[in-house]
């Protein structure tokens, strides 16, 4: 039998004029709170070992927060045992909190900066949770099922269709009509019960974005997922009197390509959900998750497994801008590997759920930046340094065909080394303002612009295998990831993969090669390139390997994360040359 300890803290925050994290628009301030947001910590042991896994109501775990949450939790609570390895901070999301919480340039732009006081209230309430879930440890049961959304269920919409149908796995092209359709639709559910029968909590994984609230939605909000989990908590509430603390936590899943809207908006080119109304679109699609989850929860009662076994945990940084791909991945092609992080032109149109640039500037951009890559490619391939031949020619192989608009790694933006001499003004975008200047005052100097060396992650309980994936990931990818990782790990009695995205850091999206090939959104923000999904496959392939052996025969896999210095982290708020932009409602 487990110990399993649960806990659910408040750590909503506030700040006038501080910029969201998730849209990436200059306009997206905080103005006022909608809902509280909370972390949500559940504790594992079993035989002395244990592991922790959060589900937190903010965009996306960084590498930077996450150490500073190990960091104290070593410092004033070492007896309690917490590694880097064994705890897994999962994001669910939602677009709707604060941000200003990274040490990397890019996503603190349009805060802007970094936020220290953003980052102590988040650090400080997530160690809360932690040590308030450990306290609460107690003998307790688990038990697994799963149900799948009937198809006519307004929850889940595939926003990237025409990339969906590219796998060979979709045998079946589907039309737009039944886009809802290319989504898995099945949730999966564990609930922990005291050996009495009494329930002690609850964690479903269950992929759809949390981007019912718009980038007009200028409120704190924890989204669907978090209307979701509060609906679920008052409902147990009624069932096990007014003081029950028995927590639900819902999780993202494969959710890359996956959105909650689905009517279209012609006036702002994008779909929204069931209502006008942001906040009550976001209720209306928690309270479909929240229902099956509720289904779900009471088939399993009956009908779930238990789940038996061990505990046990593995976790390594890669850095995947240099990952080698083997020729099984490529389709037989030799010598390819991952490449720098990059931004492609289709990322700054952004997506159905959320538009960036026009589709004309998109056009042209992707044209002009194509010619130059082709520009580059010729130049290279009559150059005689070879170093800097064979440097370009892998760089453009492995993002190929995207058309990069930012080297995130080193720092050139539309082909600058020196972006505070870009020949585009400040006014024509405030993110063109904020790059020139933090370049022009040095604060852009320490690259990359974005997390590099991303943490894998494997918590193994009895016979399921929770994957901590530092990405969003799409519908098919998952689906090759899932089968990656069960072929090794079904040596050890594993039967289920639980992809747990957001967790632990950010980097971007991971699509299937095919998909990345069509570059829209999903590929032009899948950083590393072509082959990044293989890369993940590799990585975990290897950690699953290493946990066939006993824990002192393993061996240390990875490189180590990099941590900026403070002087190194832009802090925007703090430098009175940045003023705050003002919105399309003039405040």
């Amino acid at each position: 039998m487990y110990k399993i300890g649960t806990s659910k803290i408040d750590i909503t925050i506030f700040k006038e004029n501080c910029g969201m994290l998730g849209y990436g628009r200059h306009f997206h301030y905080m103005r006022g709170v909608e809902t509280a947001q909370y972390a949500r910590a559940f504790v594992f042991e079993k035989n002395g070992k244990k592991a922790v896994f959060l589900v937190v109501e903010y965009c996306f775990t960084t590498i930077y927060l996450k150490h500073g949450i190990i960091e104290m939790l070593q410092t004033q609570y070492p007896e309690l045992g917490y590694s880097d390895a064994n705890v897994m901070i999962t994001a669910q999301h939602t677009h709707s909190t604060a941000g200003g919480y990274n040490q990397h340039l890019i996503y603190n732009m349009t805060i802007p900066g970094f936020q220290q006081d953003i980052y102590d209230h988040y650090r400080d309430g997530i160690v809360k949770a932690i040590v308030e879930a450990d306290k609460n440890l107690q003998a307790a049961k688990i038990s697994y099922h799963s149900g799948e959304f009937d198809k006519d269920a307004e929850v889940a919409f595939n926003r990237s269709l025409i990339s969906y149908n590219q796998n060979p796995e979709v045998k079946e092209k589907l039309s737009y009509k039944k886009r809802h359709l290319a989504a898995d639709r099945v949730m999966k559910l564990l609930r922990f019960n005291r050996p009495d029968g009494q329930a002690l909590g609850t964690l479903n994984w269950f992929g759809v974005h949390t981007t019912s609230v718009s980038n007009r939605g200028d409120k704190v909000c924890y989204d669907n997922k978090g209307y979701a989990a509060e609906f679920f908590e008052e409902w147990l509430k009624e069932e096990y009197g007014p003081d029950s603390k028995i927590r639900a936590g819902f999780v993202q899943d494969a959710t890359g390509d996956i959105s909650p809207n689905f009517i279209w908006n012609p006036r702002l080119r994008e779909y929204r959900g069931k209502y006008k109304d942001d906040y009550e679109g976001a209720a209306f699609n928690g309270r479909l998750q929240f229902n099956k989850a509720k289904e779900i929860f009471e088939e399993s009662a009956k009908q779930g497994t238990e789940i038996k076994g061990e505990i046990d945990y593995i976790l390594a940084y890669y850095d995947m801008t240099s990952m080698e791909i083997t020729e099984d991945y490529t389709g037989g092609l030799p010598h390819q590997t991952t490449g720098p992080a990059c931004f492609g032109m289709a990322f700054l149109e952004g997506t159905t759920d959320g538009q960036g640039a026009s589709k004309t500037l998109g056009a042209i951009g992707k044209a002009f930046f194509h010619s130059v890559k082709e520009v580059e490619i010729l130049a290279a391939r009559l150059s005689r340094n070879k170093k800097r031949q064979e440097e370009l020619l892998n760089y453009h192989n492995s993002q190929r065909p995207k058309p990069v608009v930012m080297n995130l790694s080193k720092g050139i933006v539309a082909l600058s080394r020196k972006p505070e001499k870009l020949i585009i003004p400040g006014f024509a975008d405030p993110l063109i303002k904020y790059i020139k200047y933090v370049n022009k005052i040095g604060q852009a100097a320490r690259k990359p612009w974005v997390e590099e060396k991303m943490p894998l992650q494997i918590f193994i309980i009895g016979q399921m295998a929770i994957i901590g994936i530092p990405a969003e990931i799409t519908t098919v990818a998952a689906q090759r990831l899932r089968k990656t990782i069960l072929e090794v790990l079904k040596e050890r009695g594993v039967a289920e993969i639980q992809l747990s995205p957001y967790a632990n850091g950010y980097a971007g999206y991971i699509t299937t090669p095919e998909e990345y090939k069509m570059q829209r959104y999903e590929g032009g923000h899948t950083l590393f390139g072509r082959w990044t999904l293989p890369a993940f496959q590799i990585g975990f392939k290897e950690l699953a390997t290493e946990m066939l052996k006993s824990p002192d025969e393993r061996r240390y896999l990875g490189v180590e994360p990099v941590i900026f210095p403070k002087e190194d982290i832009w802090c925007g708020f703090e430098d009175p040359k940045i003023r705050v932009y003002k919105n399309s409602k003039g405040y």
